[in-house]
């Protein structure tokens, strides 16, 4: 079984508007406009669009969270811009329901949208994703972009196709969304303990 740490679910609880980036060095200070804000305290933790941060100031309805100069260099995060939404979710309470699946908020790489098109009322999104990453993502597995728990309907060499249903469309920052734009990927936690085995055994 695996060890509890925090851990996240992938259902966003609410999405959230970037009200303010401050440069920090290298990293970057992020302030979030959400009704969640009433929600928590000092040194909660919140993910933002997939990232887990740490929340060190609350004003009001604002959110006050540091980026670091790593997290902004392999996330989506040190390039935000102010009026951007984000994805929210707090952490997963040992007693509650887990509706997605286990998410870290260590983001594994970055990929990128090449295509949004609708079917019906829902839509089919085609993410491109690093070769580095190939080896964590099966057909019909579980995969978090920008911190929304998605399945993978389809799977190619260097990308994959996940399909949203209104709800999901309605709720996130997914409808907004166009080719080309970045997002962070987080590959299933079961599966890189698995990969993280195999490496070992043939070492």
């Amino acid at each position: 079984m695996l060890g509890w740490k925090l851990m996240f679910t992938g259902i966003v609880e609410a999405v959230g508007t970037l009200a303010e980036v401050t440069g920090t060095g290298g990293g970057c200070r992020v302030s979030i406009r959400t009704p969640l804000a009433t929600q928590l305290k000092l040194g909660d933790s919140l993910a933002v669009n997939g990232v887990c941060l740490t929340v060190i100031l609350i004003d009001g309805e604002h959110v006050f969270a540091d980026v670091g100069p790593e997290t902004s260099r392999v996330t989506t995060l040190g390039v935000l811009q102010r009026g951007q939404s984000v994805n929210l979710e707090r952490p997963l309470r040992f007693d509650g329901r887990v509706d997605g699946h286990f998410v870290q908020g260590h983001v594994d790489g970055v990929g990128t949208v090449e295509d949004v098109r609708p079917e019906g009322e829902a839509h089919w999104i085609t993410i491109a994703f690093p070769a580095t990453l190939a080896a964590g993502f099966i057909r019909k597995g579980s995969v978090a972009v920008d911190g929304v728990s998605l399945t993978v309907a389809g799977l190619g060499e260097r990308q994959f196709d996940i399909q949203i249903v209104p709800y999901t469309w309605a709720s996130t920052t997914l409808k907004l969304w166009r080719a080309g734009d970045k997002v962070n990927l987080e590959c299933d936690l079961v599966g890189k303990y698995v990969l993280r085995g195999m490496e070992l055994r043939k070492s």
